[in-house]
């Protein structure tokens, strides 16, 4: 019977079904949730609304790297000879009737810093690509396939649905999705929000005391003392309730800051007034907002944190953050692009960015263009590779001192 099934076995995979290259975890991945949309496991509107709506720094965190990812100029490939018009050019600088390619770009890089994961639809027209458009993640849901991998994406709006099939035949697939890395789910990214949860609560409650304090003339409140004249302690119901009400509506708020308070007979004041110990909420507010900018990669001191002394200066911290922040992001979005768009435009297309462009980082090209021209030993063209550009007829010689020429 073994011998039996193991040449059925050898037969259907020789004559049978064709045999397709695929990832042997992806059924197990895909066993109970094949052709069923899996729901983003968080709530994206607490996170958006506490994090980046009601938080500041997570709100310039995302701002600051979302518009300088969507800044850089891209540049187009073909093998290693750029090229500088194509219609895939043309795509990227106007995308669709209602935004510019920049604009584009902003939103694409703000729902993958607020959400962990964007989404790009591109629209096809007789086998070619005419429009892309940004789509909100919270109302996109991955549909796995048997293999493991998304067969199809589901978007909802308005109690309506749609479903963007990503083998629909189209040279290009429907939608784009780019997502952060996330070590604990198969389908969908880790927003940064979500791992500065902690540090985001803190902020906005001590933001929440500060105001609190500021409506109680910027400082804590202090203790009314009775002593009657027969030595009594207490006050009867009704002077307690008025003396109460009069606080609230005479005392309290800050149009009421400094106003002299009006004692009665048997009434004191006693001032109270915050340890040291107490005070330590704004430094925790401080060191909250550091680990909000340390999640997204924003040097504290280009937000205007106090107490960050990491960088020498504004310039080097500036360069830090394009370095480390922004220009990967951007190499990752342009190596999916390049992936994506490529069945429609050319396979051996790819896209690049400029950072020659770049004004945070002029001061390091110039250092390297320096570098460079004092290398006798180099050619012109070697001269050229070194810095991104391409070959020059006649840049491939020496002269006789070691000196490169024409």
């Amino acid at each position: 019977m073994r011998n039996w099934l193991e040449a059925l076995g050898q037969a259907w995979g020789r004559g049978g079904v064709p045999e397709v290259k695929r990832s042997a975890t992806g059924p197990i991945i895909a066993l109970h949730i094949s052709g069923r949309p899996v729901w983003t496991p968080r709530n994206y509107q607490a996170l958006s609304r506490e994090g980046f709506s009601g938080n500041a720094v997570g709100y310039r965190c995302v701002r600051m790297i979302a518009e300088a990812a969507a800044s850089v100029p891209w540049l187009l490939y073909e093998g290693e000879a750029e090229i500088a018009e194509h219609p895939l050019f043309d795509l990227l600088m106007r995308p669709n009737p209602g935004m510019s390619g920049q604009t584009m770009f902003e939103t694409f890089y703000g729902h993958l810093q607020v959400a962990g994961n964007a989404y790009l639809e591109a629209v096809n027209v007789a086998g070619s690509v005419r429009e892309l458009h940004v789509l909100r993640p919270d109302r996109m849901k991955v549909v796995p396939g048997k293999d493991g991998w998304p067969e199809a994406y589901e978007y909802s709006a308005n109690g309506a649905a749609v479903r963007f099939e990503q083998q629909s035949g189209e040279p290009v697939a429907p939608i784009l999705h780019l997502r952060l890395f996330n070590p604990t789910d198969d389908h969908y990214g880790l927003s940064p929000l979500e791992a500065a949860a902690s540090s985001i609560d803190i902020h906005n409650s001590a933001a929440a005391w500060n105001k609190a304090l500021l409506d109680n003339a910027a400082r804590p409140s202090g203790a009314l003392v009775y002593t009657g004249a027969g030595g009594e302690a207490n006050l009867s119901e009704d002077q307690f309730e008025r003396l109460k009400r009069e606080l609230e509506d005479s005392y309290q708020g800050k149009a009421n800051a400094g106003r002299p308070l009006v004692l009665e007979g048997g009434l004191d004041w006693k001032p109270l007034s915050m340890s040291p110990k107490e005070m330590e909420h704004i430094e925790a507010k401080h060191e909250a907002a550091r680990e909000i900018a340390l999640a997204y990669g924003v040097p504290p001191m280009l937000l205007g944190i106090p107490g960050d002394n990491t960088f020498a200066n504004y310039a080097e911290a500036n360069r830090t953050f394009w370095r480390q922040s922004v220009l990967p992001l951007v190499a990752r979005t342009a190596e999916a692009l390049s992936q994506w768009l490529g069945g429609a435009f050319g396979e051996n297309l790819r896209l690049g960015y400029d950072v020659d462009r770049i004004e945070a980082l002029s001061q390091e090209r110039e250092a390297l263009w320096s570098r460079i021209e004092r290398a006798r030993f180099l050619t012109i063209n070697e001269k050229r590779a070194a810095v991104g550009y391409g070959p020059l007829a006649g840049g491939d010689r020496l002269g006789d001192d070691g000196v490169a020429e024409a």
